[in-house]
Parts: C-alpha cells; structure tokens; sequence
C-alpha cells in the first residue's frame, strides 16, 4: 500500500490505544484503561512528523447507561495526561455515545469523520488513513475512500474479522508496529 501524503491518522480506540474488553463488556472507568505496548511513543512519533492523530469511536456504553459522557471525557483527560507525559497528544477525540440504529455517527456510518473533516478543514480520504481492530472500523474508512489497516492480534477468529482482514489495506499486530513499518520511514 502507497502511505505518501498521510497527513491525519484516524484511530480507533479500544483495540488499538487501549487493551479491547472482552465482548459485551466495556472499559466504564479509568482503573480499566490498559494502555497497550508502546502506543504513548508511537503517538508521540505521529506528533513529531506533523501528522494529526485522532480518535473516532463508538461508546455505546453511554446510550446503556455504563458510564456518563463526564467520566467517559475524564478518562479521556487522563489518556492525554498520560500520552502527554510521554511527549504525546491526540488532537481530536470524536465519540458515538448512542446505540445502534440510533444516528448517523456509530462506525460503520461516517459520522464522526465528517465531524473531523469539517474540524479539520485539510483533511480528507486522500491524505488520511483509518486505523482499527474491527470490520466496522474498516468498513467506515473504505466508505469514504481512505486507506484502511487493521490491527490484528491473530486471536480473532469471527467471520466479521476474516471480511475486515480481507478488506483492509494493511494488517498489523499493533499500532507501534504500523508507525515504525510504515510511517517511521518518512518522517521529515
């Protein structure tokens, strides 16, 4: 895959900055936000080569009424204190706190995208890749034309992962991995 001209790096949260909770459950406080291997450094390399990191995701644990939208932006506060201790930042965080079916923003729909387009007036699909850890994930990037890579730790075997690796542009294990592989590379 061609990664000239990625100027904005679209992430997903649970999966790739935080270790993923078990299906059907979620990460409702702070105490339970595992920060994966190396992610502080390779957040910190994205903001040294000039590109905008930022998150997109689902927080269907609002609309089940697990956590509030305060303690969601609190844990949020405290991902950037730790990122920024590290010499990090994200510079946006888009969340879809409804359930499904209820709007136009819950990945796959492309909602939160759009939110950081119009946010973030020089992006688009052509200088922007998404990266995630599920079909969802790739499927909304693929909608507006962005490259796409998944995050795969090999343990998924669910048929929706199989169609996400199939569709994705690239495969990683990590997010430090797609960094140093594919992006290290060209830092100015």
């Amino acid at each position: 895959m061609e990664l000239t001209n990625i100027e904005f790096v679209f992430l997903d949260r649970d999966g790739v900055l935080n270790r993923k909770p078990p299906p059907g459950q979620f990460v409702t406080r702070w105490e339970d936000f595992e920060l994966l291997p190396g992610v502080e450094e390779a957040i910190a390399i994205l903001n040294r080569s000039g590109r905008k990191a930022i998150v997109v995701t689902n927080q269907r644990g609002v609309a089940l009424g697990l956590y509030s939208l305060e303690e969601l932006a609190e844990m949020h506060e405290r991902l950037q204190a730790r990122l920024a201790a590290a010499g990090g930042h994200l510079d946006g965080i888009y969340i879809c706190p409804h359930d499904v079916g209820q709007c136009s923003c819950r990945k796959p729909l492309t909602g939160l995208f759009e939110q950081a387009f119009r946010d973030f007036p020089d992006a688009c699909a052509a200088n922007s890749v998404m990266i995630g850890d599920s079909l969802r994930d790739i499927e909304a990037g693929k909608k507006l034309g962005m490259r796409t890579v998944l995050v795969d730790d090999g343990e998924d075997a669910r048929d929706d992962f199989a169609r996400a690796r199939s569709l994705a542009d690239v495969c990683v294990s990590s997010l430090p991995e797609f960094v140093h592989r594919h992006l290290h590379a060209q830092l100015p």
